[in-house]
């Protein structure tokens, strides 16, 4: 299932312009809606999950919402709610949220068939142009842009490709791709406001907003990301310092491995501590603080480093990195080229502790302004 939908996403766009499309339209309709704000105080988790949201509704079943649609602040509700109370500490140790938590994701999948039903109807067999859909039907032009095998293997009962596996893979994606990009935003957000431009002619060790909107002076694409190094380092060490799943996802040893003086049994249970090497101290020696520079070379240009893991590595990584980069950036960048970013606190009092930390670090609560450029 996991190389269908990664297979599925590639041929529908993901890292190409179709996808692309897409992420910067929702940027512009996220920019009109914080414009109509008019720069008053605002709680951004919802406005922030909003756009993510409906990023994957176009590639699930290709539609969008309106920020104001009941319906889909409802379904946002439930993936803020679930994420928030499954990664709480007392939750974590309490099998009745786990189950809550399900039935949260219920409410997503049934939600996704739904859709399916809906659209099923009017599906054109010679341009499939959702995941959702085009893996619930069958045509000859759907094979050859796709790997699915629903249609083939109808009769074969130890076929993973049913609907119902395809619906949850659905929500997944739905659940997953929401709440960690929505959080990436916020976080993001909250980081720079709390370490704003540093002055004078010292060595930058904190976000400067001022130079991320210099290198910003046209409508941001991915294409131009190289161009932008500071920029570029900015956004990473914003996801390094955030570490959103320090303890990664539970994996398994799919064989007896041995690590150093360890031999871990097939099977075995295994949480990788990302957090460990994002916040290595011999490859980021400022590992403590945001310091752009651990991705910014003597030169001033952008430094790959193998350490940048927050979406795992190896083959079981987030199906959804790649996507994920892309909102990120093209979020970022449109909002920054719009708006400028007005705390109602001194920097020095914002605090950016997470409020709980979990499956994921889900950042603190808080208000900012956001004033036309």
């Amino acid at each position: 299932m996991q190389r269908f939908s990664h297979m599925t996403l590639r041929n529908f766009g993901m890292g190409k312009r179709s996808i692309e499309d897409r992420i910067q339209e929702e940027a512009q309709c996220l920019v009109e809606e914080l414009r109509k704000m008019e720069a008053q105080p605002l709680d951004p988790i919802f406005i922030l999950t909003c756009a993510p949201c409906n990023v994957i509704c176009t590639i699930l079943f290709s539609e969008r919402f309106q920020y104001k649609n009941e319906m889909f602040l409802s379904l946002i509700y439930l993936v803020i709610e679930s994420f928030k109370r499954i990664s709480s500490l007392w939750n974590q140790h309490i099998s009745g949220e786990h189950k809550a938590f399900a039935k949260r994701l219920n409410g997503v999948k049934n939600f996704i068939l739904e859709k399916v039903k809906e659209q099923q109807e009017s599906l054109d067999h010679n341009n499939p142009q959702d995941y959702v859909v085009s893996s619930a039907r069958w045509s000859r032009h759907c094979i050859q842009c796709l790997p699915l095998k629903l249609y083939f293997e109808k009769h074969n009962p130890e076929s993973e490709f049913d609907l119902d596996n395809l619906a949850t893979c659905g929500s997944n994606l739905f659940t997953a791709g929401t709440e960690t990009t929505s959080s990436s935003l916020r976080y993001g957000l909250l980081l720079l406001m709390k370490h704003p431009e540093v002055g004078g002619t010292a060595k930058i060790l904190a976000l400067d907003e001022a130079k991320v909107h210099e290198e910003i002076n046209q409508s941001p694409c991915t294409k131009d990301k190289m161009k932008l190094p500071y920029t570029e380092a900015v956004f990473h060490e914003i996801q390094r310092y955030v570490t959103l799943l320090p303890s990664d996802l539970p994996h398994a040893v799919t064989r007896d491995t041995k690590f150093r003086q360890y031999v871990i049994p097939e099977g075995t249970t295994v949480l990788p501590l990302l957090s460990s090497v994002l916040f290595d101290c011999k490859e980021f020696p400022s590992s403590e603080k945001i310091d752009p520079d651990h991705f910014l070379d003597k030169n001033g240009s952008f430094r790959k480093t193998e350490y940048f893991m927050p979406f795992s590595l190896g083959k079981r990584a987030c199906i959804g990195e790649g996507l994920a980069r892309m909102e990120l950036f093209l979020s970022f960048t449109t909002m920054l080229q719009n708006f400028s970013l007005k705390p109602l606190a001194e920097p020095k009092k914002i605090k950016i502790k997470p409020i709980v930390t979990g499956l994921i670090n889900i950042p603190p609560p808080y208000k900012l302004c956001l004033i036309p450029r």
